[in-house]
């Protein structure tokens, strides 16, 4: 039976390409720890690819640092360089990923920023901007409303 479960960290953002047939395809490295004795530990890196859909989840959602587990198959690959070199590379072809530590940093930082934009809009009566108004070129604060600095945004 070929079958691989993993439990690691990302070491990079997943790479995602369309090939010529229109599949998707995401490439990623997962970090694994085994524990010696006297405290020892040792890193494996394994190259993970994804198809599909999967492909495109973990590009969009996965990235460096985050843990994941990994279900899949083994799977070397060889070919022949321009040199008539034969290379072999083994990955574990994932069907199935699941993230452990949540969603990314980035993403917490977004939201955050976002929202305490958003609260200070609306402690001095802000709407936000409508596409309508950008469109105008109409100005989302007012001019007769200036902040000042001690409030945290300096406008007009």
């Amino acid at each position: 039976m070929n079958k691989v479960l993993l439990t690691g960290r990302l070491t990079r953002d997943p790479e995602m390409r369309v090939l010529a047939s229109g599949k998707h395809v995401a490439t990623f490295t997962v970090a694994t720890n085994e524990y010696r004795a006297k405290g020892q530990e040792k890193s494996e890196y394994h190259p993970v690819v994804t198809w599909d859909r999967l492909a495109e989840i973990c590009a969009q959602y996965i990235g460096k640092g985050q843990q994941v587990a990994i279900e899949g198959r083994l799977q070397t690959r060889q070919w022949e360089d321009e040199h008539k070199v034969r290379h072999w590379k083994t990955e574990v072809v994932a069907h199935s990923v699941e993230m452990l530590s949540g969603r990314r940093k980035r993403d917490y930082a977004t939201e955050a920023a976002a929202g305490s934009l958003e609260a200070q809009a609306a402690r001095y009566g802000i709407e936000p901007a409508t596409a309508e108004a950008a469109e105008a070129d109409e100005p989302a604060v007012p001019a007769d409303e200036p902040m000042t600095e001690d409030e945290g945004v300096l406008v007009g």
